[in-house]
């Protein structure tokens, strides 16, 4: 392989042997002076062909320190997360750190909280985002907010690669349930907002383990089961109603503690829903 161009020490344009250009990852391979034959092809850790614009930009803007973090958890991730990555994570991811950091340098509030809901369902995704945040402080000897492992757990879910042929089955699903939910409570759920997107992340996790015979672990929570049945009739009906409908579809058993996370979303549309109510009638 030919490095034709360094970026930085870690970073380098190259190109194969069917002269096909790359952009390669790897420690030290920017060092030398280019060009120049790099025959120790083990040195790479990560190739990519084919970069838009946007991620060449990327490279050239982005902090040696923070793309070279961003490789180390991405290569973490994916030996961590059972799911394929998009392959050019590695760049978002590093200009989210970025951000974070410059953030926290400028010592301006972050509006994420730790989650605890994501933490009970996607703990792969979770873990990634602990290794994350672990190693950016040792490395940069800084002190991200614990939010900031949500946020990054969350960049990873987005930036998984569907893979399934029933994703178009998946979203037809959703909105099937997004549309009873409207009617059941006679709102208009907005498909912008921080709740509805949660919402929608919840309930494609949800269809998949299903599918994959996954169910959601099952803790005691047949308390809060019967507080919502006894209390909130409508929310504990409609949950009913959806995961009927999900069951149906794919022909699956869904558990109480599914049914439980459904309840505690439907009041979270409820309540946002209201609130955006009150703000419009001021």
């Amino acid at each position: 392989m030919q490095v034709v161009k360094k970026i930085n020490n870690n970073v380098a344009l190259c190109c194969d042997n069917n002269g096909q250009e790359l952009v390669a990852f790897g420690k030290g391979i920017g060092f030398p002076k280019v060009p120049y034959e790099l025959t120790d092809l083990s040195l790479i850790e990560m190739t990519f062909y084919k970069l838009n614009a946007q991620y060449r930009r990327l490279l050239t803007e982005l902090p040696e320190d923070i793309l070279t973090l961003s490789s180390q958890i991405v290569q973490h991730a994916r030996a961590t997360i059972d799911r394929p990555l998009n392959p050019n994570i590695v760049f978002s991811l590093a200009d989210h750190l970025n951000f974070a950091i410059i953030r926290l340098q400028k010592q301006q509030d972050v509006p994420l909280l730790y989650s605890y809901d994501i933490e009970q369902f996607y703990p792969q995704e979770m873990a990634v985002g602990q290794y994350a945040v672990r190693l950016i402080n040792q490395q940069l000897k800084i002190k991200l907010p614990t939010a900031e492992i949500t946020a990054i757990a969350t960049h990873f879910l987005n930036s998984q690669v569907n893979v399934d042929i029933k994703v178009q089955q998946e979203q037809q699903i959703i909105e099937q349930v997004m549309r009873l939910i409207e009617r059941c409570f006679q709102l208009q759920i907005d498909r912008q907002s921080f709740t509805y997107n949660r919402f929608v992340l919840h309930l494609n996790y949800y269809l998949r383990r299903l599918q994959q015979s996954q169910p959601t672990p099952s803790h005691d929570q047949n308390r809060l089961y019967q507080i919502f049945k006894q209390q909130l009739p409508q929310i504990y009906q409609c949950a009913c109603d959806v995961s009927a409908l999900i069951d149906q579809a794919y022909q699956t058993t869904s558990n109480q503690a599914e049914q439980v996370y459904l309840m505690i979303y439907l009041q979270r549309i409820i309540d946002n829903s209201q609130t955006e109510q009150l703000g419009g009638e001021k």
